[in-house]
């Protein structure tokens, strides 16, 4: 199975398909979304919320970043990795944010790593990149600093604010981005970025002319059970299949009806008849 590059992504703009990306924080989930044929698994700084349990994504630390995709990276064969810069690791300076970034692919394997912000950030993209990093960029409504843009709405409904975005998609094309994830906007403004750029854009909520999707996969599985996303599809319900299980097995422990002889182990009657002489 042939790994997939940076240059096989750039390539989907023109020679399709679209790409493919879902999010991944372990050896478990990183084996089907590869085995599936994802192109990309985000090791995202969701897991603070659908893994740690956390209110936001803020408080997920850089260690528990590079622990979670080190798993990944040990699971997939084919798709990308690639891990999303926590909170922190990229905004005090840039020295630090390639030091992090670097950790990424020299601790744990990932092949690239993903930042939040437009313009603002355009010169550290640009360090990141020029350290021989490939960094995916990230447009629209940006979870790090919601609080900012009033919370988690969509974004650039008000066409001074779509002009902006589309300028903030223009400097990390420029700064070097490998491709662009559209959060959270208008499927028009979406549409414009995409024909605007020559990187690969990724949308999630942005509507159907981005040049490939991404989506929480345990929000598109139906395992987390917070909140769900208008621009979410659930493809399955997982969480009630769980639960059922769960409570099945309690049942039965309760009521001695699990393990059955199938499930346990013998030893020779001889053997056996031995123990009880020896009692």
């Amino acid at each position: 199975m042939k790994k997939l590059t940076i240059p096989d992504i750039l390539a989907r703009k023109q020679a399709g398909p679209k790409v493919t990306m879902l999010t991944a924080y372990d050896y478990p989930w990183a084996r089907m979304v590869d085995e599936a044929g994802i192109d990309i698994a985000l090791v995202g700084d969701s897991l603070a919320m659908v893994v740690l349990g956390h209110p936001n994504t803020v408080s997920v630390t850089m260690e528990e970043m590079l622990h979670h995709t080190r798993a990944v990276a040990r699971g997939v064969r084919r798709a990308l990795v690639i891990g999303d810069m926590p909170f922190g690791s990229y905004n005090s300076s840039i020295p630090a944010a390639v030091n992090n970034a670097s950790r990424f692919l020299k601790e744990a394997g990932a092949d690239g790593v993903k930042l939040e912000g437009g313009r603002i950030v355009a010169d550290t993209v640009e360090a990141i990149v020029r350290g021989g990093i490939p960094v995916q960029g990230h447009v629209g409504l940006t979870p790090q600093t919601a609080t900012s843009l009033g919370g988690f709405k969509v974004q650039g409904k008000k066409a001074e604010a779509a002009r902006q975005m589309i300028d903030d998609a223009r400097a990390l094309e420029d700064a070097g981005c490998f491709s662009l994830v559209l959060e959270a906007i208008p499927a028009a403004v979406a549409r414009m970025i995409s024909e605007t750029v020559s990187i690969p854009t990724i949308g999630i909520g942005a509507g159907r002319d981005c040049d490939g999707q991404v989506l929480v996969t345990h929000d598109m599985v139906g395992l987390f059970d917070g909140f769900t996303p208008k621009f979410v599809k659930q493809y399955t319900t997982m969480r009630g299949g769980v639960l059922e299980a769960i409570a099945a097995y309690k049942r039965e422990v309760e009521e001695g009806l699990f393990p059955e002889d199938i499930h346990s182990f013998t030893m020779p009657a001889e053997e056996l008849a031995k123990l009880k002489d020896l009692e």
